[in-house]
């Protein structure tokens, strides 16, 4: 196992001069630059979010797109004139992702350059260079799985979401009701290894390690009778959120230790972070066994760290980096009513 490696999520267009051949406020004939189609659909096939940051007008550039065929492929357009750095930030903020998996692209050097000083942990590229974006590491994932390929399409069905949430009449529980969803749990599978290597290199918030592991490492725990690697998918009435949940257990005879315990940010507001904490909970119960588990610290995923302490876990030992805490399996509470959970 070996800590997280930088991969962009999301990459950030400028408009004239970049997306663009030509200046829209200034009535110029506008071309897509060379190959641009062909990156922006490339990127979105890959899985990789795309949106906007751009000062102009944005009815106009909004037009401009849906002329070109790629207004679809943009979420969250900041087309505004407010400076490129907030701009990049409120992307990020949107699309729930850490700054540091963000790339910008823009053919001004005193944009990259307010951006980079703004954000340092931001990937900024001169667009003189869009040549060379496909070819980037940062831009290819190992794999491309089926949740990769959808990545943007779920995206839209969550921000159809949220907007019934805000329009929505009811408490929070009566929402989530609503929403019909179903959460299924079980162990991983082989199909499912693209998916979970791309979950530990891509989840940083709501990880509790913060631990990635290549698709031969998932492999070999998946088949260990010393692991058990349980993987969740979720679905509700507006689609399904795809696989969102990864946990793995080092479980020797009678000591169990999660390892690793991941969610999507995607399902942070809908409680299946305890649902999978009780699910393992209750086996380790049912085996009679003692339960561990382990947590790293860093500056994003302290979210962890408490919904490990509301599941009844404590601090019983700190080794270098790494928290050590044991849950007394006394507090196991059921599953909430307003999802079905399925254990395969």
């Amino acid at each position: 196992m070996t800590q997280d490696k930088k991969k962009i999520k999301c990459v950030v267009w400028d408009l004239d001069e970049t997306l663009w051949h030509g200046v829209l406020l200034e009535n110029d004939a506008l071309s897509l630059r060379s190959n641009v189609a062909e990156i922006v659909k490339t990127l979105d096939s890959r899985g990789i979010l795309q949106s906007i940051a751009s000062k102009n007008d944005h009815e106009c550039a909004t037009n401009e797109l849906s002329k070109f065929g790629l207004r679809e492929y943009f979420l969250h357009p900041h087309i505004n004139w407010n400076s490129k750095a907030a701009n990049v930030a409120s992307v990020a903020r949107a699309l729930n992702i850490g700054i540091d998996s963000v790339a910008f692209i823009d053919d001004q050097a005193f944009e990259r350059d307010e951006v980079a000083f703004s954000h340092p942990e931001v990937l900024c590229i001169d667009a003189a260079h869009l040549d060379r974006i496909l070819d980037m590491p940062e831009m290819n994932p190992r794999f491309i799985t089926n949740d990769s390929r959808n990545r943007r399409r779920m995206y839209l069905q969550d921000a159809r979401r949220s907007q019934v949430q805000e329009e929505f009449r009811g408490s929070e529980e009566e929402f989530l009701a609503s929403l019909n969803m179903t959460l299924t749990i079980g162990p991983a599978q082989e199909e499912d290894l693209r998916r979970a290597e791309e979950l530990t290199l891509r989840t940083n918030q709501l990880n509790t390690t913060g631990y990635t592991l290549s698709y031969d490492e998932l492999d070999q725990v998946r088949q260990s009778d010393q692991h058990k690697l349980l993987i969740a998918s979720l679905d509700d009435k507006y689609g399904s959120y795809g696989k969102i949940g990864l946990a793995l257990i080092e479980c020797p005879r009678d000591v169990w230790n999660v390892k690793l315990l991941l969610m999507s940010c995607r399902v942070m507001s809908r409680g299946v972070g305890m649902v999978m904490i009780n699910h393992i909970l209750q086996m380790a119960k049912e085996r009679q066994v003692k339960l561990y588990a382990d947590f790293v610290a860093n500056n994003r995923n302290r979210m962890m760290y408490v919904t490990y302490k509301f599941a009844g876990f404590k601090e019983i030992e700190k080794r270098s980096d790494t928290i050590v805490f044991e849950n007394d399996l006394t507090r196991i509470q059921p599953f909430p009513p307003y999802m079905q959970v399925t254990i395969l």
